[in-house]
């Protein structure tokens, strides 16, 4: 064999190993690619909650999009949410968001835009952004908010609280705060 003739043969070598790789990585892509799609999406959709055979809350959300074929698991509602919760009584409370992601494997909701929580006995929270613990049944927030019920109009920055925001931690607060005093204990 001449020289030329083996460098021809390496180079056809070469070739048809350089096309074959770049099937083989177009294929790959086009496999890859898929992965980042949502395993499904579901408009219009209603999900009921139940504990114990008793309804606790209800989802109401125009698109739902579900990426739980991904490492790291999530459910969108990128057209907003609404939620209604229901007490030991049945008091409905609820929550409205134009944005919402549920991270599956922490439980937490990332509630975003317009977000506002009502509850039954006419206390509002409004907010741009919301972390709702579902697990622990918590919020929390780093951006300001604004709190109003019979006892309580505050703005503040910072929220740390339980759902019945009886326990609750914030930044700076600015508003009015229903307080009442209590006779002291006369000593004698």
């Amino acid at each position: 064999m001449t020289r030329s003739y083996i460098q021809f043969l390496g180079l056809v070598v070469a070739t048809s190993l350089f096309f074959s790789c770049e099937d083989g990585t177009t294929v790959f892509n086009d496999i890859n690619r898929f992965k980042n799609e949502p395993v499904g999406t579901a408009e219009n959709i209603r999900m009921v909650y139940t504990d114990s055979l008793k309804i606790k809350a209800v989802l109401t959300a125009p698109k739902h999009v579900d990426y739980t074929n991904l490492s790291f698991q999530y459910a969108e509602f990128p057209e907003g949410l609404n939620v209604v919760f229901y007490d030991e009584n049945n008091n409905e409370n609820t929550l409205t968001a134009d944005y919402g992601i549920l991270y599956t494997a922490t439980k937490i909701i990332d509630l975003q835009g317009h977000v506002v929580l009502a509850s039954h006995n006419g206390s509002v929270l409004t907010t741009t952004q919301m972390y709702w613990d579902a697990a622990s049944e918590w919020l929390f927030t780093e951006k300001p908010f604004k709190f109003k019920d019979t006892d309580y109009d505050i703005a503040a920055v910072r929220l740390d609280t339980n759902k019945e925001f009886t326990n609750f931690q914030t930044g700076n607060l600015t508003g009015t705060i229903a307080v009442s005093e209590q006779a002291s204990p006369t000593v004698e």
